[in-house]
């Protein structure tokens, strides 16, 4: 008797065209918390008082360092391309007439990305930056609220950000776009 290899499980890799079908459709709802990840439908970690905290104090600082510069949003979707999603804790954006009420912002949109970590860190780091490296994001945060320091990913490549630094406490940070404007890592985290 023939021994037979067995039948691997193929993945579906969904689109975000497939994704916004099934929110429609109500397979998911659009409150649910997830984001379209490389083809992949993840559920996003729930957001702590800490997290949450940590978010608005940026958002807060960021809305009024950029007033009339850039549009900061806060964990909505930045469209990446045909199978990425993600929803980002904060995106600074260009401006824009409509907010993007007519379509989410894409990386030619994005002036920086942050992702506030707790227990998401790996995950942030080693999925998330690389992937907004890829889709042409010009820069990235990774803001760790438990070290009180902030990694900055600038110059991104097909196989991920070229430049990294961790930016610690007391030491200042701008935005690669807004470079005379100086923040203190302290009072983003």
């Amino acid at each position: 008797m023939a021994v037979q290899a067995p039948v691997q499980a193929q993945r579906k890799l969904f689109t975000t065209a497939e994704y916004h079908q099934m929110i429609q459709a109500g397979v998911f709802d659009e409150d649910d918390r997830l984001e379209l990840i490389e083809g992949e439908v993840t559920e996003m970690s729930p957001i702590s008082s800490n997290h949450a905290g940590g978010v608005n104090r940026l958002s807060e600082l960021l809305r009024e360092r950029l007033k009339g510069r850039a549009l900061v949003s806060v964990q909505n979707p930045v469209h990446l391309g045909e199978y990425s999603e993600p929803q980002p804790d904060l995106a600074v954006l260009r401006p824009r007439a409509d907010y993007y009420a007519g379509s989410h912002p894409t990386p030619d949109d994005v002036l920086l990305v942050v992702e506030v970590a707790g227990t998401s860190a790996g995950f942030d780091r080693n999925v998330k930056m690389p992937m907004y490296a890829r889709a042409g994001i010009a820069e990235a945060w990774l803001v760790s609220l438990a070290d009180g320091w902030i990694e900055v990913y600038r110059e991104p490549s097909s196989v991920g950000y070229l430049l990294t630094r961790r930016v610690l406490p007391g030491a200042t940070l701008s935005l690669q776009a807004f470079p005379e404007d100086d923040l203190v890592v302290s009072d983003m985290v």
